[in-house]
């Protein structure tokens, strides 16, 4: 087995495959947690300086669930940056600045006190939808209004991300923050979204297989509106429904919302709304008849 370094900032220790200077953070703040198995490349810090807390994103280290290079990683963060920029909402986190840091890179957000409705490092499936103290688990038992509020965040974001000729790649359960306290969503990690038009090179591309499309794992096939249709259905499924499992014996918002979910995530893309405001048109007009 692989030896590790562990490194220690302030209150929080996590572990590396090599050691890595992060001298550069305690300029910044305190360190007051860490964000450190995720399979991307890239570790994540919460500071606190003066009161306020910030959301540190940071590639170049060598992480211990990453298989690749931190220069591919660092390059992959640097290319985030115009996307945070041109696609900033009020339902995105916010990006305050960047900057090199020796070999690495850094971004840092205004910190958000959401939970990740996907934090598989605390609570790997199946204890994600059975755990009472599961974020998922928690969000799954709000009332209906409350979970339509949030979903209606998340297309608005989606509408505003096709009105500027960008396609959502790699959107899934984890890209979504929660606040519990005062029932507020915000979105995060849109780092791999691209402007249109957008061909699959890759064959699969980056995302969860829960959320994805077929032309997601087609070599060559292009990727739109329709594509996002189908993550944005498949979204709603996993937050209202059964997630893979499309039954209505599943699903908490009735047989209007049922409907348009359902088309949205038709296999064959031409069966699907042609563009996410579309769907979102349908869906809003449905979510009146649910909630009267």
């Amino acid at each position: 087995m692989a030896r590790t370094q562990v490194i220690n900032l302030d209150s929080v220790s996590f572990q590396l495959k090599e050691k890595h200077d992060f001298e550069w953070l305690r300029s910044l703040g305190k360190v007051f947690c860490v964000f450190d198995e995720q399979d991307s490349g890239n570790i994540c810090f919460g500071i606190e300086k003066d009161g306020v807390k910030r959301f540190v994103k940071y590639a170049g280290a060598k992480t211990l669930e990453y298989l690749g290079e931190p220069a591919d990683a660092v390059a992959r963060l640097k290319n985030s940056i115009p996307v945070y920029e041109q696609l900033r909402h009020q339902h995105l986190i916010t990006l305050v600045t960047h900057f090199q840091v020796a070999e690495g890179y850094a971004l840092v957000f205004d910190w958000f006190d959401g939970e990740c409705l996907h934090s598989h490092w605390s609570f790997p499936p199946p204890q994600k939808y059975t755990h009472p103290d599961s974020p998922f688990f928690r969000y799954k038992q709000l009332p209906i209004e409350y979970r339509l509020e949030s979903l209606k965040c998340i297309l608005e974001f989606h509408v505003y991300v096709g009105s500027q000729n960008y396609v959502a790649i790699d959107f899934y359960d984890g890209s979504i923050l929660y606040d519990f306290e005062n029932n507020r969503t915000k979105i995060c990690d849109i780092d791999f979204y691209k402007k249109k038009p957008f061909i699959n090179t890759m064959g699969r591309l980056w995302g969860s297989s829960r959320f994805m499309s077929p032309e997601e794992f087609e070599f060559g096939a292009e990727i739109d509106e329709r594509t996002n249709v189908f993550n944005m259905g498949a979204i709603a499924f996993g937050l209202l429904g059964g997630e893979l499992d499309h039954s209505i014996l599943k699903w908490d918002a009735g047989q209007e919302l049922y409907e348009v979910a359902l088309k949205a995530v038709e296999k064959d893309r031409k069966d699907r709304y042609s563009t996410v405001e579309e769907f979102f048109l349908a869906w809003e007009l449905a979510s009146i008849k649910c909630l009267s």
